[in-house]
């Protein structure tokens, strides 16, 4: 079995997460497409990388990403920083002839994801953005549905993030509240996930029309370098600006003819990660609610009068990857779970040279749609939607 040598970039909440997909990723998928090797992992000194070599079982350690990408011995680069470091990373990793996962969203803005694009393009390295909840499989179950015709033609996609830590005024500034780090607010950072959703169930947007709304204007300023979450309180001490969207809100028209709205925002008190959709067709609905994340709720039009409504299916070995998870359907799956499948598949391409999703070409067009998004939000309008106008990649090495 071919062994994959993974070098980390960032060792902070995401960085853990991935590191237990590499250790589990062969314990749940057996045979592996590939043995990941966790070889290197860097941070931002010295110190914090060998503490985190230590604790996420890496080999070795560096103060400087560009170690990472000059050693040969890497195959692939993981990108698990905060947003504005992901362009330079990517583009430097993919020249290097590395295969590249990075955390979503793939970067600030759609010029950066388009660079990054025509990096991978160019390298013919697989290349994927980490939108790892399309990977539940109850979500996964939802697509096939939609994809067998088993509710009809969709006629509406309703999603919705919701999440509460950022509701405290007196938590810190993170670096997810400075536009010049992350690009945007409550829509890069979790409006993204929807969005990659709808456009997996539903297909590619045509056109938005959206509200953008920042309800705390300035946060106490940040001590040490950890993302807290806002799992702490700032006090008294100085205070910064908060240049990014609280909220977003965005109805949709779909190229398909399909319409929808999405809801995001960190500022919704007593909801944790409330990630929900609903899909509408002409033959039966859909119902997701990711804090319930082994059911996915159906309704078909064809049920007989007396029993129609939803009905949960709970998910199991018949489902999406169930084989590879747990052998009793709800006994239970978590975040972690959609990590360990999205290393299988991503490690899947790199060991059979085929091309996986969603891939920094679906990044580019989401970042397309935060763009207009954005200029929706600013001018009031129906802003149409451009569609990626790159070459798509002839093909991808292995390593």
């Amino acid at each position: 079995m071919k062994e994959l040598n993974v070098g980390l970039i960032g060792a902070g909440f995401m960085g853990k997460a991935h590191s237990l997909a590499y250790a589990a990723m062969p314990m749940f998928f057996w045979p592996a497409p590939a043995m990941p090797v966790r070889r290197t992992i860097a941070e931002a000194n010295e110190q914090l990388a060998e503490e985190a070599s230590r604790r996420f079982g890496f080999e070795r350690s560096t103060g400087d990403w560009r170690t990472v990408i000059d050693d040969p011995e890497i195959d692939v680069v993981d990108i698990a920083t905060p947003n504005h470091l992901h362009a330079e990373i990517a583009i430097a990793a993919a020249r290097a002839g590395k295969h590249i996962i990075s955390e979503k969203p793939l970067a600030r803005t759609s010029e950066e994801a388009r660079a990054m694009y025509e990096a991978v393009v160019e390298a013919g390295v697989v290349n994927m953005v980490a939108f790892n909840y399309r990977r539940t499989p109850a979500v996964a179950l939802a697509k096939r549905f939609i994809d067998e015709g088993a509710i009809g033609t969709v006629t509406n996609f309703r999603g919705t993030y919701l999440q509460d830590w950022s509701a405290d005024p007196d938590s810190p500034l993170s670096w997810r509240f400075q536009k010049a780090i992350a690009g945007s607010g409550a829509l890069g950072d979790i409006a993204t996930h929807v969005i990659d959703i709808a456009r997996y169930l539903v297909g590619d947007f045509a056109q938005v029309s959206a509200l953008l709304s920042t309800f705390i204007t300035d946060r106490p300023l940040q001590s040490g370098g950890a993302d807290s979450l806002g799992t702490t309180r700032g006090g008294d001490g100085p205070r910064g600006p908060v240049d990014v969207d609280d909220e977003v809100m965005t109805m949709i028209r779909f190229a398909s003819g399909a319409v929808g709205s999405i809801e995001a925002t960190r500022n919704g008190h007593g909801r944790n990660n409330y990630i929900t959709f609903e899909v509408h067709g002409t033959k039966g609905s859909i119902f997701f609610n990711y804090e319930r994340r082994d059911e996915l709720q159906v309704a078909f039009a064809d049920d007989p009068g007396d029993r129609r409504g939803f009905r949960t299916i709970y998910t199991g070995p018949a489902h999406p990857n169930g084989s590879a998870l747990w052998p009793i359907p709800a006994l239970g799956i978590g975040y972690g779970e959609t990590k360990i499948i999205e290393a299988h598949d991503f490690f899947t391409a790199i060991a059979e040279g085929t091309e996986v999703s969603p891939s920094f070409r679906d990044g580019y067009q989401t970042a397309l749609i935060d763009d207009a998004i954005v200029e929706s939000g600013e001018s009031g309008a129906w802003v149409p939607v451009p569609t990626v106008d790159v070459p798509a990649p002839t093909g991808a090495v292995s390593s």
